[in-house]
């Protein structure tokens, strides 16, 4: 493996929920990485050792779930390759760096897709790419909204699924006070579903 290999992510914005994160552990431990990670009442800490390094993952709670934000210098080929396909599978943001030689490579990501590509030679900068029609900040606020809305209706989805089981459990235990209090629930939910989807 080259020892010079490098790639810097910044401004990383990945979502996640819980699962996934697990789903990530068990994914870089069948990968044959180190790993070890520490959960606090507000966030998810992953450490990945590799040879002469430790990068840590750092998932911040949120409403919705967990989001991997902050900026990552990667030194192992594999790992940043799975860092490029999480950004990907997730729609997720990054700027990333790649140090080859004398140059930089600069990719900006926005949704999971490559939407700019400077190549940087000392003083010279040169576009190898650039997507024809940059989104402009109006309409990434109206996709962001929508994505967040969409989180939200199947957030509200869950909630009622686990409260009709909850219903159903009360109604054959007889417990008459319950069954009221969650049908309550279940209608103000039904009322949140409905303005979610307008």
């Amino acid at each position: 493996m080259n020892k010079s290999y490098e790639v810097e992510y910044c401004n990383v914005e990945l979502r996640f929920a819980r699962r996934d994160i697990q789903n990530l552990i068990r994914d870089l431990i069948k990968e044959g990485y180190s790993l070890y990670w520490r959960e606090t009442d507000d966030s998810f800490i992953v450490s990945i050792r590799t040879e002469n390094h430790m990068t840590k993952l750092r998932f911040q709670q949120n409403q919705e779930g967990y989001k991997l934000i902050g900026d990552y210098r990667i030194h192992d080929a594999r790992l940043a390759e799975w860092m490029e396909k999480l950004i990907g599978d997730t729609k997720g943001h990054a700027i990333v760096k790649r140090f080859r030689d004398q140059q930089i490579l600069v990719e900006n990501i926005l949704f999971g897709e490559v939407i700019r590509m400077v190549e940087i030679s000392g003083f010279e900068q040169r576009i190898l790419y650039q997507k024809e029609s940059t989104p402009s900040r109006e309409s990434l606020q109206n996709l962001y909204m929508s994505m967040e809305g969409e989180q939200r209706i199947a957030s509200t989805e869950d909630k009622i699924d686990e409260l009709l089981d909850r219903l159903n459990e009360a109604l054959k235990a007889g417990d008459q006070e319950k069954v009221e209090t969650y049908k309550k629930m279940l209608e103000n939910l039904r009322f949140e579903l409905i303005r979610l989807e307008k």
